[in-house]
């Protein structure tokens, strides 16, 4: 006895040839998309944030002098030093240089910076001579600067021989400001060898 075989459809076959184009693609694809992956470099998922940025201050070797240039900022906080508050800033001095302060004050309200050896990690009193010992006036006197400062556009210079190594603020010394965030961290050490300043 013969059997006999059942003819094949035309569209079964077509779709038949059609799913196994796609499977061989995909297999291509995915082929290629692995030899990619194991032949490039790895990424890593790791993040780098960067601190503060360091910048180097003037100096006048003439007379061993670091400079520092403080700005009362009308476009930030009422009570700041270059834009920052509540110590945000920090300089640092090498031990044995000279010390000149450019303030400029770009705010409504008047303001001085006093240079103070401090006592406390951060200004608690209206007063900063309860704070520390202050070694230096500038835009103002020894007897005004807790209610005298320089007005809106004014500028004014301050200099200072030689100061010890320890830490000390510049901040404002009209009474309230510095307590409002209006002082920068000031440190002279032999440790430090250019003068920089972070924040």
């Amino acid at each position: 006895m013969i059997k006999m075989r059942k003819a094949v459809s035309p569209v079964f076959s077509y779709v038949v040839a059609f799913i196994v184009a796609i499977v061989v693609l995909s297999a291509a694809i995915i082929s290629i998309l692995q030899f990619h992956m194991l032949s490039s470099p790895s990424i890593s998922n790791e993040t780098t944030t960067t601190g503060p940025s360091k910048i180097t201050l003037p100096f006048i070797s003439s007379n061993k002098t670091v400079v520092i240039s403080l700005v009362a900022l009308s476009s930030a906080t009422p009570f700041n030093f270059n834009g920052t508050s509540f110590g945000q800033m920090t300089i640092y001095v090498p031990f044995g240089d000279n010390i000149e302060i450019k303030f400029t004050n770009q705010e409504s309200l008047q303001h001085n910076v006093i240079l103070v050896m401090n006592d406390t990690p951060t200004p608690n009193a209206a007063d900063l001579a309860s704070d520390g010992k202050i070694l230096l006036y500038v835009g103002t006197s020894s007897s005004a600067y807790t209610i005298q400062g320089i007005s809106s556009g004014q500028s004014a210079i301050g200099f200072l021989n030689d100061p010890p190594q320890g830490t000390y603020w510049l901040a404002c010394g009209i009474s309230g400001h510095a307590e409002s965030g209006m002082w920068v961290n000031l440190i002279v050490s032999q440790n430090v060898s250019s003068p920089y300043v972070i924040g």
